[in-house]
């Protein structure tokens, strides 16, 4: 893929750049610069360009806009001691993309060219990575959408895909803490047969009002249960969960095209089975959850996403009372700080998983 670069002509000053990057927050601060790439039936994909970065112009009857028809990815870049940029398993962001535009009838941006685009905007806009103190990062968010003006329930003939940058603090500032958890028993996040596997805005559209449940009765996330038998433990609002028992076996529950295939819940299950630890995908009830931490079976619970890395797990409320928190968080701890190792190249890569930028 050919990608033009225009630079900016009113890039951030250097001063004003340091005091973002000291202390960026999330979501808060956006590069210089923005890549887009363009796609219709008869050209494919084409016009790729770096250009600075600004607002985009969308007619009022733009398709994604009425009919949703959009997928996004979530990643970070790294910086490491040496001054290198480095990504975290790139290819899988790319491959579970292209799963969601199948599952959204969007076309496929073939896996080596999302990696491009990722790499050219990093590459363009590196002086935006912070360093490592603190577990900062460049958080990147390439994402599609039916750019088509038109009105009518079909597959869009003109789709837009654009990566944009934001520098981003720790997920937590003053420490790793556990998060409370809220279940909700009237809202579900997907059901079989829908796009709970594809990484799409309404998936997370639909989390919201359950967050807010969750908000009510002073807990940080939302817990789901699936759809059909409202008995089995999913996901969070944006991250997968593990059940850690007393004999060292972990639990996650089973993806079964309800559940998000998270990059990083893939990389906790080889983390952990490189630490000696059995790991089962399976369905996994909600008693299953409450009993064992009673009866001691189950010594923790923590759950994953790109910009927790990992987080312990702490009580779960619901309407039908209290479950208390597990006594450990042993290995939650120690799977996350393997991870991050290797995340900011304090840890020898023995998987593969960290790509180079520059």
């Amino acid at each position: 893929m050919e990608i033009s670069t225009t630079l900016s002509t009113n890039p951030v000053e250097d001063q004003r750049l340091a005091e973002v990057l000291a202390s960026p927050g999330f979501g808060q601060h956006f590069t210089d610069h923005m890549l887009t790439v363009e796609w219709t039936p008869d050209e494919g994909w084409h016009d790729a360009r770096i250009t600075p970065y600004g607002p985009i112009s969308l007619d009022p009857a733009t398709a994604v806009l009425h009919y949703a028809q959009e997928t996004f990815e979530g990643m970070k870049a790294y910086r490491h001691d040496d001054g290198s940029i480095w990504t975290f398993r790139p290819e899988e962001n790319a491959r579970r993309m292209v799963r969601s535009s199948q599952r959204l009838a969007l076309p496929e941006l073939p896996p080596e060219e999302f990696v491009q685009a990722v790499d050219a905007l990093v590459a363009t806009d590196q002086r935006w990575v912070p360093d490592s103190v603190g577990e900062k990062s460049l958080y990147l968010r390439p994402f599609m959408f039916a750019s088509e003006k038109f009105l009518g329930v079909r597959p869009a003939q003109h789709v837009t895909f654009m990566v944009i940058a934001s520098p981003a603090g720790s997920y937590f500032p003053g420490g790793v803490k556990p998060v409370s958890l809220w279940l909700t028993e009237e809202y579900t996040r997907a059901a079989r047969g829908g796009m709970g596997a594809a990484k799409t805005g309404g998936n997370y559209a639909s989390s919201l009002v359950a967050q807010q449940e969750a908000s009510r009765h002073g807990c940080d996330q939302v817990v789901f249960l699936d759809a059909q038998e409202h008995r089995y433990v999913e996901e969070l609002g944006g991250m997968n969960m593990y059940f850690v028992h007393a004999d060292g076996r972990v639990v996650t529950p089973e993806t079964g095209g309800t559940i998000l295939e998270g990059i990083t819940r893939a990389s906790v299950i080889e983390l952990a089975g490189k630490l000696g630890h059995e790991v089962e995908e399976r369905k996994f009830a909600i008693d299953e959850w409450r009993e064992g931490v009673a009866s001691g079976e189950i010594v923790e619970v923590f759950a994953c996403g790109t910009a927790a890395v990992i987080t312990p797990v702490g009580e779960l409320r619901s309407a039908q009372g209290t479950v208390p928190a597990p006594r450990s968080t042993e290995l939650t701890m120690r799977i996350r700080q393997a991870l991050v190792d290797i995340q900011y190249g304090r840890a020898e890569d023995t998987f593969g998983w960290m790509h180079k930028v520059c």
